[in-house]
């Protein structure tokens, strides 16, 4: 598989993915005026991630190549129907569509997962994760920029045929993809459930899935308490958290230049204990006044939470075989990303509530004592049962 044209694949779509979320929201407002329909613009694109399962038990019962043009394709198809999106009454199609761009999310995320595990050497994939969170999170810096800009300028139509036009060319930029895939047995239908089964019985993937959860979490909470450390720690405008958020950007585009450099010399549980505990600095280190401090701190967070996540999906890549790695990465998916969900909704109350320089030093105890447990507790050595499976039946390929 040629890398380089995979990962300008993710580069385009990230772009148009990014300026989608962030435009739905701002498009539901400007037509309703209502705050909730444009806060369920961001549940109607996590809500298909409870599905993960479900979802990625797709991807292990097709090629994952061309499923992965299929699904741009169809998106290409489908984004313009929102050119018709143009008054209050209309807004309805908008939810639809982000439901199935969810959807299509999910599928897709575990299409990629199952590909790259098997068209790559185990050695290399820390160092694809690593690229590919980069790209994710630099298409962030710049994306919401061209969104806004277009949005404000002309409406939610033309940020739409921005998206279409990038699920296009990823559609083509996976077509040239050359990666060797055998079919998958037809007479032996995936089962759903295997992808939990995997995960819960590796020593290895068990404590560094939960431990993503457990980050994603406390994440969730402190992602809430931004505006309250904005205003009531730092004094500012509330439109100072773009900054910060920036800063958060660049460090996750460093975490993922690092990643896969340390996962060649340092097991993937000690990525993620670093990780953990970089963002419970950065967390704790948000209740000082002063913006030096917290500049340093969203990047500190920046870099510790794709360290959790690089860590978690390259162990699940390198342990699960081939032909499951769709079931598992959907699962994992779900076990992720919904504990960040359910936390930015608790997190909205509890910041009203709690003043933040009292939850962000709990929140930060909570992860230092998360990463020592994911350190002592964590295996630290790989087991036998990779070399006891059964000969992957998936893409058969090597870059």
């Amino acid at each position: 598989m040629r890398v380089p044209l995979y990962l300008t694949a993710v580069l385009v779509s990230g772009f148009g993915t990014t300026a989608m979320w962030l435009v739905s929201g701002i498009w539901v407002k400007s037509l309703t005026g209502s705050d909730g329909l444009a806060a369920l613009t961001a549940f109607a694109l996590w809500a298909p991630a409870l599905l993960g399962p479900w979802l990625g038990a797709v991807a292990d019962r097709v090629r994952r190549r061309p499923l992965l043009v299929v699904l741009n394709t169809a998106m290409a198809l489908l984004l313009p129907l929102l050119l018709w999106v143009d008054r209050a009454d209309r807004v309805w199609l908008l939810f639809v569509l982000l439901l199935v761009y969810g959807t299509q999310g999910a599928v897709h995320e575990a299409a990629e997962s199952a590909l790259a595990a098997g068209a790559l050497d185990r050695e290399r994939l820390g160092d694809f994760n690593g690229l590919r969170m980069t790209a994710n999170e630099a298409m962030k810096l710049v994306a919401p920029l061209v969104a806004a800009g277009l949005f404000a300028r002309y409406g939610g139509g033309p940020v739409a045929l921005l998206d279409a036009g990038t699920f296009a060319v990823a559609a083509a930029l996976f077509g040239l993809l050359r990666v060797r895939e055998a079919r998958p047995e037809r007479q032996e239908r995936p089962r759903v459930a295997e992808g939990a089964r995997l995960l819960w019985g590796s020593p290895v993937l068990r404590p560094l899935v939960l431990a993503g959860g457990f980050t994603m979490l406390l994440a969730g909470l402190n992602g809430a308490a931004i505006y309250a450390v904005v205003d009531d720690v730092l004094g500012r405008a509330p439109a100072y958290a773009g900054v910060l958020y920036a800063a958060q950007g660049a460090g996750s585009v460093a975490a993922g230049l690092l990643a896969g450099p340390l996962l060649r010399r340092v097991p993937e549980r000690v990525l993620a204990t670093a990780g953990l505990a970089l963002f419970s600095v950065g967390a704790a280190a948000r209740v000082l006044p002063s913006t030096p401090v917290a500049l340093a701190a969203s990047a500190l967070i920046g870099i510790g939470l794709p360290w959790v996540l690089v860590a978690a999906m390259t162990a699940l890549q390198r342990e699960v075989p081939a032909e499951a790695v769709g079931r598992a990465a959907g699962t994992a998916h779900t076990l992720l990303f919904a504990p960040n969900a359910l936390a930015l909704a608790a997190g909205a109350a509890l910041t009203s509530l709690v003043d933040p320089r009292f939850l962000l030093p709990a929140l930060a105890t909570a992860g230092v004592l998360g990463a020592a447990a994911l350190a002592t507790l964590a295996r630290p050595a790989r087991t036998d049962q990779k070399a006891a499976a059964p000969a992957p039946a998936g893409p058969t390929g090597r870059a």
